[in-house]
């Protein structure tokens, strides 16, 4: 059975999770800041080197999602720790999450 395996931070313990009960995403916390000249950045302090700029605050998650999943990739390939944060949650069941989710408008909304 295909698996996944990283070893954890402290590099004693390997983790092997079968491809059948890995979990399919996993919440990640990121920091979304605008920029000077315009756009914006995401950094994340649970995912060390994880660096995206985008033109809208849409874009940037997107750019964001596709860096944390290489990096993710990255460790396991290369048998490095995953991030603690990052080792923990994976194998963890889903739980209820509240995030907030960026909506495009293309009219200017009325003064309250």
């Amino acid at each position: 059975m295909p698996c996944f395996q990283a070893i954890l931070p402290d590099r004693r313990w390997e983790l092997t999770i079968p491809r059948s009960r890995l979990m399919n995403e996993l919440i990640l916390s990121i920091t979304i800041e605008p920029l000077e000249e315009g756009g914006y950045l995401a950094t994340s302090d649970d995912l060390p080197g994880l660096i995206a700029q985008g033109r809208t605050i849409a874009e940037t998650i997107e750019i964001a999602q596709d860096v944390a999943h290489k990096l993710i990739e990255s460790y396991a390939v290369h048998g490095d720790p995953l991030p603690p944060k990052i080792a923990a949650a994976i194998g963890q069941p889903q739980r209820r999450t509240k995030i907030k989710i960026p909506v495009g408008l293309s009219f200017e909304p009325a003064p309250a």
